[in-house]
């Protein structure tokens, strides 16, 4: 697809601009979500299984997802490309902005706020992970939880805290 003018700024939001790209981008990174019944019933914003399809047929031919072929009945898992695990960086800015300016779970918020905390060495740890999860690259050694797992910490955490607390995540 081309687009509409020679502007970065327009061929980026031409892809990454509407309503449920990133937020399916969201569910394949933080969630592992990599098939369609996974990313359908998965998606907190109740998407519909027609926009699902358009977006990820989208996100395949601007090359952001791969689609595995599958056998007839068998599930096709989609995985990042290069360019989609390089949209980390845009989804971190966009959960910032949210953080700053819009309300929310305290237990979606937590993880927000430990990427926030631990600075952009931490966003590239988890593009490290990404690349390892997706493109099958070799694993960075580290001591310690990886990116996802801490994440998954924060989170488990905060909602322990709403629950204690009377709230729902």
């Amino acid at each position: 697809m081309e687009p509409r003018s020679g502007c970065p700024i327009n061929a980026a939001v031409e892809i990454l601009g509407d309503r449920w790209s990133l937020l399916v981008l969201r569910d394949v990174i933080f969630g592992d979500r990599r098939y369609f019944r996974v990313l359908l019933t998965g998606s907190i914003e109740g998407i519909a299984s027609n926009i699902l399809a358009d977006r990820l047929v989208r996100l395949v031919e601007a090359g952001i997802l791969t689609r595995g072929t599958a056998a007839r009945g068998q599930r096709a898992r989609y995985s990042l490309t290069e360019a989609g695990i390089q949209t980390l960086p845009i989804i971190y800015a966009a959960g910032n902005w949210g953080l700053d300016w819009r309300a929310g779970s305290d237990a979606f918020r937590s993880r927000q706020r430990l990427m926030r905390d631990e600075g952009p060495a931490f966003v590239e740890e988890l593009m490290d992970e990404l690349r390892v999860r997706h493109l099958d690259a070799p694993p960075k050694p580290r001591e310690g939880p990886g990116p996802f797992e801490r994440l998954d910490a924060a989170y488990a955490a905060a909602a322990g805290q709403e629950h204690a607390d009377g709230g729902s995540p």
